[in-house]
């Protein structure tokens, strides 16, 4: 497996090419399953384009892919190691069925048909809410969710750079304070390929907090290449998937640029 590389792949065709153990960490936001259509390539306003994905499977068919690509992801991750899950859910039930309700039964399927559970749960806040004005009683949204996962059996030795901060007469450990709450832009760079992005600072924050130095991180939905770029500012390798070869180009482009501008990178 080449690293600091972006597959045009489907992710649960890639997966099984990855070598075992070899993943730090997954970075990753998949699609959230919440369109009501599945757009087309020349309409730039649809998050998720007809060469990306269908964001229209039903909810026991978006559960079940969820489920398949833990559990593929799972021998290809070190001991205590996480996947890092960005998702949010629907605005109401008036698009797929039941997408109000998606992402909590999937979460809770993840945790009773893969190796992992939820380690933690992190708050994103976002500088703009996404308004919902035509509900008489749904709230906008500033935040999106952030699932920490791990293995079962290493809920109490998955890495996380937490520090010492001083040690008990009994011998015990005090560990520094890290709370579950970030603070991050949506996107790092307009893209009219796909606006639906996290940013570099989400990544950045992320890594600071779980990624071992010299990581090997992959993403199954690198989209535009946020992931690689924070990995590349935090001295990490990358492995990306992603079947749309619009944003692979523009990925690679994106992260070209950057190369080519970083002081850091040679």
């Amino acid at each position: 497996m080449v690293l600091n590389k972006i597959y045009n792949e489907d992710c649960l065709e890639l997966i099984p090419k990855i070598d075992d153990g070899l993943l730090d960490m997954v970075m990753t936001s998949p699609p959230y399953n919440t369109s009501r259509d599945g757009g087309s390539l020349e309409d730039s306003s649809t998050r998720y384009l007809k060469d990306t994905f269908s964001d229209e499977k039903t909810q026991d068919e978006y559960i079940e892919w969820c489920i398949n690509i833990f559990n593929a992801l799972e021998p290809k991750i070190k001991p205590n190691g996480v996947i890092v899950w960005n998702v949010s859910y629907g605005s109401d039930t008036t698009g797929n069925e039941g997408n109000n309700d998606t992402m909590w039964l999937c979460i809770a399927d993840l945790i009773r048909n893969t190796p992992f559970t939820v380690a933690d749960r992190i708050i994103w806040k976002k500088p703009n809410s996404t308004p919902n004005p035509n509900s008489p009683n749904r709230l906008d949204r500033i935040c999106e969710d952030v699932f920490v996962f791990c293995r079962k059996s290493e809920l109490k030795t998955f890495h996380a750079n937490k520090k010492v901060s001083s040690v008990r007469a009994t011998g015990q450990k005090m560990y520094s304070t890290i709370r579950n709450f970030i603070e991050a832009p949506c996107n790092s760079e307009v893209c009219d390929i796909n606006k639906a992005t996290y940013s570099v600072e989400l990544c950045n924050a992320i890594f600071k907090i779980y990624a071992p130095k010299n990581a090997v991180v992959y993403d199954p939905f690198m989209g535009t290449g946020t992931t690689a770029i924070a990995c590349i500012e935090n001295g990490h390798k990358y492995i990306g998937s992603e079947i749309s070869q619009a944003q692979m180009n523009w990925a690679e482009n994106r992260i070209k640029k950057y190369r080519g501008n970083s002081l850091w990178f040679k």
